[in-house]
């Protein structure tokens, strides 16, 4: 048996390797739509739980649009979890959002079109509202712990997801600038609309790793680059999300936990029985 984790960390494979994480163990999800891309870790950071969900896999074999977003969400949710941390790359589209920094996002724009991007499809329809994507109780949770370890960051930014596995081009990255999008990745969206969906707190601690394309005075974004930067930060993201886990508090909640309360439109009578079953976990309290 384990605890309810008080946050979920979805990241790489190597943000789990807590020398402080006590009670280790791992658990085999399934869900209605699959299996999550990885198993999930659960262990206790200062005497609370928390678990550990690799987003590309062990050992990274996922590329971003074949992450399996809904069963990840979907597979936290059902072990009790109501607060999540994304740790991921971004390039800035930024000069002052130098290589090292951490940017705490509050927008978002979603510019992928392979993607499953909702629970919800024919037979129970829902429109959430996402006008402020990010939790805000949970992105100040974050800041203050992200001042504990003396980072440089900035909170507030809007996240362009891009389809990838490719990086850009320089006119695509010329154009977002222009657009007044600040950093750019491959995984935020569907993660982050699919976690509101759920009811469940999300932010996300965006790693700079490099100016994207359009700097004329730096080298083009390389795998090299991102995993030479990403390195370089665990260590500052293991502090962070320890000292978050030291301020949650269980019993607080949060205006994301009633997400869904009116965004059913499903008329009741045309419900399909399927759907309910399917999606019993997230849609218990308003169906029955």
């Amino acid at each position: 048996m384990y605890e309810t984790p008080v946050l979920a960390v979805i990241g790489g494979s190597g943000l789990y390797n807590f020398k402080d994480l006590k009670d280790v163990q791992t658990i085999e999800v399934d869900t209605p739509f699959g299996q999550p891309s990885s198993p999930i870790t659960i262990g206790k950071l200062s005497g609370k739980p928390v678990a550990f969900l690799a987003r590309h896999g062990i050992g990274h074999v996922y590329p971003p649009s074949a992450v399996p977003y809904r069963a990840n969400i979907y597979a936290l949710k059902s072990l009790g979890v109501s607060r999540i941390v994304s740790v991921s790359a971004c390039g800035s589209l930024r000069e002052s959002y130098a290589p090292g920094h951490i940017i705490i996002p509050n927008q978002i724009f979603d510019f992928t079109h392979l993607r499953k991007r909702s629970f919800f499809d024919t037979g129970l329809v829902a429109h959430v509202s996402v006008a402020d994507p990010f939790c805000q109780g949970l992105s100040d949770v974050l800041e203050e712990a992200i001042k504990d370890t003396n980072a440089s960051y900035h909170r507030g930014a809007t996240y362009i997801t891009i389809e990838g596995p490719r990086f850009s081009t320089k006119g695509e990255s010329n154009l977002y600038r222009q657009w007044g999008i600040d950093i750019i990745g491959m995984t935020a969206a569907p993660e982050v609309f699919l976690a509101r969906e759920a009811e469940m707190c999300y932010t996300t601690m965006a790693h700079v790793t490099d100016y994207d394309v359009w700097h004329t005075s730096k080298e083009p974004v390389t795998v090299e680059m991102v995993i030479q930067t990403l390195f370089q930060n665990v260590s500052i993201a293991q502090e962070a999300i320890k000292s978050m886990v030291e301020r949650m508090d269980p019993g607080a909640h949060c205006s994301c936990e009633d997400s869904l309360k009116n965004a059913l439109i499903t008329n009741p009578d045309h419900i399909d029985p399927d759907m309910v079953e399917n999606l019993s976990l997230l849609t218990k309290k308003y169906l029955e």
